[in-house]
């Protein structure tokens, strides 16, 4: 038994959980948030078994892709105003951060 802990962009998540659904995946759905960009996130925590694990991956690969999104970097507060003035640039978002960790025990009640 493994435990996966899949963290996506929010715009990916309700795709990713429909798959999990057809693919018979249990999976409970977090609201979390980024500390980078400060945007939402969802984590997917999934108990399954260990020959099912390759499956799981698959199918976060194929629905969480990485695009480019533009965005403004956080001002800080001890910066001097001169600086304080800043263009958007070009971040990579999205894709997916997966962790696959060993389950010592699982109970259902």
């Amino acid at each position: 038994m493994k435990l996966l802990i899949a963290i996506v962009q929010d715009k990916d998540a309700h795709l990713l959980g429909d798959e999990f659904a057809q693919a018979n995946i249990r999976a409970t759905r977090l609201s979390t948030t980024g500390g980078f960009l400060r945007a939402g996130n969802t984590t997917f925590l999934i108990g399954i078994e260990e020959e099912r694990v390759d499956e799981a991956l698959e199918i976060i690969k194929e629905n969480c892709q990485t695009r480019e999104q533009m965005m403004i970097p956080p001002v800080h507060i001890d910066s001097m105003l001169d600086s304080a003035i800043t263009t958007p640039v070009s971040v990579r978002v999205g894709g997916a951060t997966v962790f696959v960790l060993p389950v010592d025990s699982f109970l259902r009640f």
